[in-house]
């Protein structure tokens, strides 16, 4: 492997994560905007806790949405039913920005990575996928009620040494009245057992003893703030630009997008067995100032690739018609491993 050690640990968090709330607020509010104006310029960030959610960004678009009202519902569709203070601060883009943009540049400057690995189906490392699976599993046990006193605030943390389980931690919000033991072996029954580890694995469930408070009543929430979980579990480089509430222009998004499709696609094709695709740009340029391919199948593969992928923005909109409705879910397990996202088709290169 090039870039995985032996030995790493990963994460996730479940829909109900005080960070992921907000996220899903950003990318709903986004959505909301492009379900009426595709053209519609969006950057969006939520910080929420404690009663209060205030929602701040730049917002271009003839798209008229009742952001309130989208707030607390993504709020009550997380799993929380207390009442939520919404606090509004939106102004238009910049035009300073908008100039650069609006010839087909990019929305920003910064770097992106993408990433794959034969390790999994999903082209993704090992124990970030079981993370996912476990926290993607916790909110269907909760949402369709088959343990009746899980809260929607929850996290799973995986240790793999040697291509296997080593370690397993669950933290999961539970009603108050439920006794630790009964937590312990309801979750190790019907979470920790659905994955299937070996005899040797240490397993670790909500080990500060209770976890009753959860969400925005125990924890402050950011957009942005999962930026690790959102994409390869901490485990490979990141630019820091996050991508929920944003369009498409911003390529902290949609460059991030197009270098995991190159890089699956590389691997998909049996090109590598593990591929980054790094790739950089200048605001309001539409020409990467800078590509690279690092695999086993070196520089041969990367000048094809320059030669053949079009990193351009509007290249990039195009290819995985992105000006639609398609954002809030990418906010709640994850942008990449989903075969209903664009940027997950396999390709031939």
């Amino acid at each position: 492997m090039l870039y995985i050690a032996s030995t790493y640990t990963t994460e996730s968090v479940t829909i109900g994560h005080p960070d992921k709330i907000c996220d899903q607020i950003s990318d709903a509010l986004l959505d909301a905007c492009i379900e009426q104006d595709p053209r519609s310029r969006v950057a969006i960030e939520a910080l929420g806790g404690h009663g209060l959610v205030v929602v701040v960004g730049e917002v271009t678009t003839t798209a008229v949405v009742d952001m309130q009202t989208i707030v607390r519902n993504v709020y009550a569709q997380c799993g929380y039913a207390d009442r939520l203070e919404v606090v509004e601060r939106i102004v238009h883009q910049s035009p300073d920005i908008a100039q650069g943009v609006d010839t087909g540049g990019a929305g920003d400057q910064g770097s992106m990575y993408g990433y794959a690995t034969n390790q999994t189906p999903e082209y993704l490392p090992q124990g970030f996928v079981i993370a996912r699976k476990l926290c993607s599993h916790l909110t269907q046990l909760r949402e369709h009620g088959t343990i009746s006193w899980l809260g929607p605030d929850g996290k799973a943390q995986v240790t793999i040494e040697n291509g296997r389980a080593a370690t397993v931690l669950v933290s999961s919000q539970h009603q108050a009245a439920v006794e630790l033991s009964e937590v312990r072996s309801v979750l190790e029954q019907e979470v920790i057992q659905f994955c299937n580890f070996d005899e040797q694995c240490t397993v670790l469930i909500n080990p500060t003893g209770q976890f009753v408070q959860g969400g925005f009543a125990a924890d402050s929430g950011l957009t942005g703030r999962k930026i690790m979980v959102d994409t390869y579990g901490g485990l490979i480089a990141h630019g820091g630009g996050c991508f929920s509430g944003k369009d498409p222009t911003k390529v902290d998004r949609s460059g991030s997008y197009m270098a995991r499709w190159v890089a699956k696609s590389v691997v998909a094709n049996g090109l590598a067995d593990e591929c980054l695709v790094a790739v950089a740009y200048a605001i309001g340029q539409a020409e990467p100032v800078m590509i690279t391919v690092q695999s086993s199948a070196g520089a041969s593969l990367e000048q094809h690739i320059k030669q053949t992928v079009d990193f351009r923005p509007q290249a990039i909109i195009e290819q995985f018609d992105l000006l639609r409705p398609i954002y809030q879910p990418t906010a709640r397990n994850g942008h990449f491993g989903h075969e209903v996202f664009p940027w997950e088709h396999i390709a031939e290169l």
